[in-house]
């Protein structure tokens, strides 16, 4: 067994052991709830009797017993009737509730409800009922159940979303530790290439050839740039986030696909944010890289910047498939994607980047199925 089968064991056997406890718990409750019912049931017959006996003592019998018997209910609540239905009198019954005959008239159809009556038999085909509640323990009683079965799946949610947090910093520190590694490799024949650029430029090599290596020499240490931010607080400049963007666009639309009809509408002006330039960059390429496959590599694409005294817009717009709209929030999540070979952590390092670096937002604005999608950014002004 591996470390993580052994922490799946240890999640599932908390659980299941939590669920035992609660039904243990609950099932104790109920068979005590029934018990109590029960004696109180039981203390109301004896009451019933004792008030009988009393109505047919004659004054000269003792009735010491039987009064200290009637006087022992402190707690049950008693409505006692004739045979018409008519109340005679009752027994530890709010004032408040005396004294309205509809509320009265409410209790004792509670009564009915929770307990069959106890029959008095007169003789001569007289008869009283005595109708009684459930005593205030009683009826605290029977929310205890239900406030156990709440702390129970209050405490399962708890274990849940600590392993599952727990779950997703683990696979955090693995990606972070794994775009670091990469930087770190891509350093070493980065130098290199540096290096032979400079030696074929005294070769009489082609400028135009040594001028495009030095465009891809540049782009590796974008890249490089890049990935050894990811898992540590990237520097936020003040930026013209127009600018920036349109860099990005000018970058894609030279290096994409003639199908791809590419357009921008940005302000003519400078919007100031706090940006990390390179992975705003890189953002924007993965959404925009993720319209192009949306696509087939044949459509419109569209940005567009907006602004409002707080914030700054950006709008990436295709016409690609669309999304599903049960599917507008898990898109950003790890290994989402409709790729066959895709890994699905373009937008997931979009969202990362946008909402944890810059406290911005991302998010689908809206998408219509095989009619296209709009992703939007939204950044604070400086």
């Amino acid at each position: 067994m591996n470390f993580t089968d052994e922490r799946n064991f240890s999640r599932w056997f908390i659980i299941i052991s939590c669920l035992v406890v609660v039904s243990l718990v609950l099932w104790n409750t109920t068979i005590f709830f029934q018990r109590l019912k029960e004696d109180e049931r039981s203390k109301m017959s004896i009451w019933a009797h004792a008030l009988q006996d009393f109505e047919e003592m004659s004054p000269n019998e003792d009735a010491a017993l039987i009064l200290e018997i009637l006087n022992n209910n402190t707690t049950i609540p008693i409505i006692h009737t004739n045979d018409k239905g008519e109340i005679d009198y009752t027994t530890n019954i709010d004032p408040k509730i005396l004294d309205n005959e509809e509320r009265l008239n409410d209790l004792l159809l509670q009564m009915m409800e929770e307990n069959e009556p106890i029959i008095i038999n007169l003789g001569e085909g007289q008869e009283q009922y005595i109708y009684y509640g459930n005593s205030p323990t009683l009826n605290k009683l029977k929310y205890y159940p239900v406030g156990l079965t709440l702390i129970g799946f209050l405490f399962i949610g708890v274990v849940y979303f600590f392993y599952t947090t727990t779950k997703s910093s683990e696979q955090n520190k693995l990606w972070a530790g794994m775009a670091k590694e990469t930087a770190h490799q891509i350093g070493t024949p980065l130098s290199s290439l540096i290096g032979w650029t400079e030696i074929l430029k005294d070769e009489n090599v082609n400028k135009d050839y040594i001028t495009e290596i030095e465009k891809d020499v540049d782009r590796l240490k974008t890249i490089t740039e890049r990935f050894s931010k990811i898992g540590s607080a990237p520097l936020l400049k003040i930026t013209d986030v127009v600018k920036a963007t349109q860099e990005s666009f000018d970058y894609l639309q030279v290096r994409s696909s003639n199908l791809i009809d590419f357009s921008i509408n940005v302000p003519k002006k400078a919007i100031e944010v706090e940006l990390n330039q390179q992975l705003y960059s890189w953002t924007i390429e993965n959404l925009v890289k993720n319209a192009i496959d949306a696509m087939r590599g044949k459509g419109k694409l569209n940005i567009e910047i907006k602004e409002e005294p707080k914030w700054v817009f950006i709008l990436i717009k295709d016409t690609g498939k669309g999304i599903e709209k049960s599917k507008f929030k898990i898109i950003f999540e790890p290994g989402q994607t409709s790729k066959k070979r895709g890994w699905g952590l373009g937008l997931s390092l979009a969202k990362r980047i946008i909402e944890e670096y810059h406290k911005g937002k991302i998010k689908v604005l809206e998408s219509e199925l095989n009619k296209g999608t709009t992703f939007k950014i939204s950044l604070r002004k400086i």
